[in-house]
């Protein structure tokens, strides 16, 4: 049955795949919104996660007429089209990463977006993520040295045409941009099977270094995050949610039988994680932006950052 209370805010999710089905099934759940209808291309897709939250199944147009906000979860290169008919319907729209397919049509989405009352999100949901937001608020006013990502996995299930740099490592860059200020100076990168596994070195003025490594064909899930700043060496795990906080380092030669063993002694602090699904804290506060009219966390300009920085990173490992 429709919810009338007009505080609710009248959500619907386009594209209910992979990751579309879980904003569906967020939003089903939130207090502060109500799913009122999904769209997919593939419509036995739709009907069943329609079925599954007892929403309608809508063509985007009518979807688009009867919300206030909708996630836009369907592949990159639909994005722009389908969120310029957000616009055109004064829509916000929150819209997966990357934002679009390419800078040159992110510019012109930017142009459109300030000529349209509605606020629009992008999907890097690690920012969401409780041991991220912890670490952020442990370096925040810190002089960061160094900051190293690793986001690894063996190839997915599904059909992916975006290299390891758009697909993952894009989420590392979002973070390193929130955590630096300074411009970018210089960027190294190189990766294999188009990129399917990459490496990019990326040099702030030369105030701060990072080091990024994504891959879709390593046999291992890896998520991990280290901050080096001159008092300590944060280090997060993304998938266990946890972080640990290295500190008054010791280095040190013992004596070994006969020889001599090298012996590094520090303290090791595990602060307090929170507990939280990041997708549905980035959809709790997309819902939250949209009611109060209030910055998102990660804007549009955010979002395009994140692909300009991906993009240089794809050009120089070619």
């Amino acid at each position: 049955m429709p919810n009338t209370n007009e505080n609710i805010l009248k959500v619907g999710v386009i594209g209910v795949g992979s990751m579309g089905q879980h904003h569906a099934r967020i939003y089903d759940g939130l207090p502060t919104a109500e799913l009122v209808g999904v769209f997919d291309a593939d419509t036995d897709r739709a009907e069943a996660i329609a079925d599954k939250y007892n929403t309608a199944v809508m063509e985007i147009d009518e979807l688009l007429e009867t919300t206030t906000a909708v996630s836009v979860a369907v592949p990159t290169q639909y994005h722009f089209d389908i969120v310029k008919k957000c616009f055109d319907h004064g829509v916000s729209p929150l819209i997966e990463k990357p934002v679009v397919e390419n800078v040159e049509l992110a510019e012109e989405l930017r142009h459109l977006a300030q000529n349209s009352d509605v606020t629009v999100q992008v999907g890097h949901v690690e920012r969401f993520n409780p041991a991220v937001q912890v670490a952020q608020n442990i370096v925040k006013d810190k002089n960061i040295l160094a900051v190293s990502a690793e986001r690894l996995g063996p190839p997915p299930n599904r059909a992916i045409n975006d290299s390891a740099v758009i697909d993952l490592m894009i989420h590392d860059i979002d973070i390193l941009l929130s955590l630096i200020d300074n411009e970018f100076l210089s960027v190294m990168s190189g990766g294999i099977r188009c990129n399917k596994y990459g490496t990019a070195i990326i040099d702030f003025e030369g105030e701060a270094v990072a080091t990024l490594t994504a891959s879709q064909l390593t046999q291992q899930k890896v998520r991990s995050l280290k901050i080096t700043t001159e008092e300590f060496v944060v280090e997060v795990d993304y998938i266990d949610q946890t972080v640990e906080i290295h500190r008054q380092s010791t280095p040190s030669y013992v004596e070994k039988g006969e020889g001599m063993r090298y012996r590094d002694e520090h303290v090791v602090e595990h602060p307090t994680v929170p507990s939280a699904e990041p997708l549905q804290s980035e959809l709790e506060s997309f819902v939250e932006v949209v009611t109060t009219g209030s910055e998102p966390e990660v804007t549009l300009d955010d979002g395009i950052q994140a692909l300009t920085l991906a993009e240089e990173v794809e050009k120089k490992s070619r």
